[in-house]
C-alpha cells in the first residue's frame, strides 16, 4: 500500500483530516515525568494510544528526539504506532535537504531505519537532493513550500524573474511538485495554516497533491479557513496540530486531555469540510 493509499484509508476509517504532531519537550511533561528525557517514549506512546482513532497521520519531529539522544525511543515509538494504528501513516518530520549522496543516507534513515511512510524535505538544493527519496516506491515526500513561520517571506515570497511567468518561489515549488518532480506519484507540499490565501494559491497550482498544513492551534492558524482553501475531492489535506494537543493538560490526565482536544479539532475540521462541500470537485 502506498503512502497516499494509507492516507486515504486512515482519513476514511477515522473520518479525519487531523494529524497529531509528536514534538516532545520534557520540560513541558506532566509533573511525574517533567524534565525526564527518558520518558519521551512513554509520553508519546500515551498520546498515540489516546488519539489513534482520531487522526489521518502521526508526525514525529526528529529534532525533539535527537536533541535528547532519544533516537532509540523514536524507533520504539515508530514500532508502537505500527502495532496500535497500522492503518495510520507516519510522516517523519526531518526537513532534510542535501546533495544526492548525502540525501541517499537520509532516505535510508527515514524509510529503512525508522520505517516512516513519508518524510518532509527542503527543496532548496534542487531536484537531485529530492530524487533519492523518490526511488522508494510508495513512500511519500513533502516539500517545504509556503511555511507558517514569519521568516518564510525572506525567500518563499520572492519573485523569480528568470523563470517563465515570474512566479513567486513558493509557486514555482508547487508547480515542480505537481509536475516534473513527482516521479513516484507520492509528492506533497508543506503549506502553513497561517496563510489561507496562499494555501488556495498552492492548491490552484497543485490540485491533486496532498498538503501537509501545520500551524493550527498554537501557531494561530484558522482551521475553517484552512480546510476551505486546501481541501479538494482529489486533493487531500493533513492538518497538523502538535502543542495544542500534546500539552492540553499538565497533570497525569494529559492523555485524556489530548484526546478531548484532538476530538474537538477533528470536529471543527469536519464541520469546515461540510461547509466547503460546494468547492469539492
Amino acid at each position: 500500500m502506498t503512502f497516499l493509499d494509507m492516507l486515504r484509508d486512515a482519513g476514511a476509517t477515522n473520518q479525519s483530516m487531523l494529524c497529531v504532531g509528536l514534538d516532545p519537550e520534557p520540560s513541558r511533561f506532566p509533573a511525574d515525568m517533567k524534565g525526564n528525557a527518558n520518558k519521551i517514549y512513554d509520553f508519546c506512546a500515551h498520546i498515540v494510544d489516546a488519539t489513534a482513532d482520531l487522526v489521518n497521520a502521526f508526525k514525529p519531529q526528529i529534532a525533539y528526539f535527537a536533541a535528547h539522544r532519544a533516537e532509540s525511543q523514536l524507533e520504539r515509538l515508530m514500532e508502537h504506532i505500527r502495532r496500535v494504528a497500522p492503518h495510520v501513516p507516519i510522516i517523519l518530520d526531518a526537513k532534510r535537504g542535501d546533495i544526492g549522496s548525502t540525501a541517499e543516507q537520509y532516505a535510508i534513515e527515514a524509510f529503512e531505519r525508522y520505517g516512516a511512510d513519508a518524510v518532509t524535505l527542503s527543496p532548496f538544493m534542487g531536484f537531485d537532493s529530492v530524487a533519492p527519496y523518490l526511488k522508494y516506491q510508495g513512500k511519500g515526500a513533502f516539500l517545504l513550500c509556503r511555511t507558517s513561520n514569519p521568516g518564510g517571506d525572506d525567500l518563499q515570497n520572492q519573485r523569480l524573474s528568470s523563470v517563465a511567468g515570474a512566479p513567486l518561489l513558493y509557486e514555482h515549488v508547487a508547480g515542480l511538485a505537481q509536475g516534473p518532480w513527482n516521479l513516484n506519484g507520492q509528492l506533497g507540499l508543506v503549506v502553513g495554516a497561517t496563510y489561507p490565501a496562499e494555501i488556495d494559491r498552492v492548491r490552484a497550482l497543485a490540485p491533486t497533491l496532498p498538503l501537509l498544513i501545520p500551524g493550527v492551534g498554537a501557531q494561530g492558524g484558522d482551521a475553517i479557513a484552512t480546510v476551505k482553501a486546501g481541501l479538494r475531492a482529489n486533493g487531500p489535506i493533513i492538518v497538523n496540530s502538535s502543542r495544542a494537543i500534546l500539552y492540553a493538560a499538565s497533570d497525569t490526565q494529559y492523555a485524556d486531555a489530548a484526546r478531548r482536544e484532538a476530538q474537538k479539532t477533528r470536529e471543527v475540521l469536519q464541520q469546515a469540510a461540510a461547509q466547503a462541500s460546494t468547492f469539492l470537485r
